[in-house]
């Protein structure tokens, strides 16, 4: 993907964006509004929690806009066989991406085992489909996103993610550019969580972000900023 957003054409950055709907009092006809938006401004994907696939899929079904669902959001703490449950439900819902929240709590206590079985075991049920793994940056130190990448790789995932942006905060520049180093070529970078202006945009792609998580996607392909919004 070419990393060179150009500011003064903000609508070249939809192929970047997957149009996020995550909040928990999301209705079915929010959720099929952002797809009518997806479609007109040519997003990725949109990115919704598990029970609005089968909504998205009704509306993208013979679109090229893919649907991306989450697993284990957003805390990140349900057991390893649940995430990799809802993940093949998830697939056979009709989504084609997984974002997993990693489990915070077992990586932060180095139970890097357990941390890195369960990402490959979501990569397993994804069956070739592109597996995303939320670090939940926020709440980590360098060293231990340095060691979630590490894992994410090992475990066979296609991207590290910054952020659920439900937590204590969303991804910044310093925080792309660590994953970005530590993944090189092998994995690429999502960040999500507070991207609402197009300057902030572009900064993320120049940091080494190939895919950006936000609801704010329909005001920054049309130039404009969205002061307020928490993802």
């Amino acid at each position: 993907m070419n990393l060179n957003f150009d500011l003064a054409k903000p609508q070249t950055l939809a192929a970047f964006i997957d149009h996020t709907l995550l909040k928990p009092e999301a209705t079915k006809h929010q959720v099929r509004q952002l797809c009518e938006e997806a479609l007109e401004h040519h997003f990725f994907s949109v990115c919704v929690n598990s029970w609005m696939i089968t909504t998205c899929r009704e509306v993208l079904k013979t679109t090229k806009v893919n649907i991306c669902s989450v697993v284990g959001f957003p805390l990140g703490t349900s057991e390893s066989s649940v995430k990799s449950f809802e993940t093949t439900r998830a697939l056979n819902m009709g989504a084609h991406e997984i974002d997993m929240v990693i489990n915070v709590g077992a990586l932060k206590a180095q139970e890097y085992s357990y941390v890195e079985k369960e990402i490959q075991s979501v990569v397993r049920a994804a069956e070739g489909r592109l597996v995303k793994v939320i670090l939940e940056t926020c709440l980590l130190n360098d060293e231990e996103k340095k060691k979630a990448c590490e894992l994410s790789l090992s475990a066979g995932a296609h991207f590290v993610k910054t952020s659920t942006g439900f937590s204590t905060g969303g991804a910044t520049v310093a925080d792309v550019t660590l994953m970005k180093a530590a993944v090189g070529t092998r994995a690429q970078v999502k960040a999500s969580g507070g991207i609402r202006d197009l300057e902030t945009a572009a900064q993320m792609i120049s940091a080494g972000a190939t895919r950006l998580g936000t609801s704010s996607g329909v005001l920054l392909v049309k130039g404009q900023n969205a002061a307020g919004r928490n993802y």
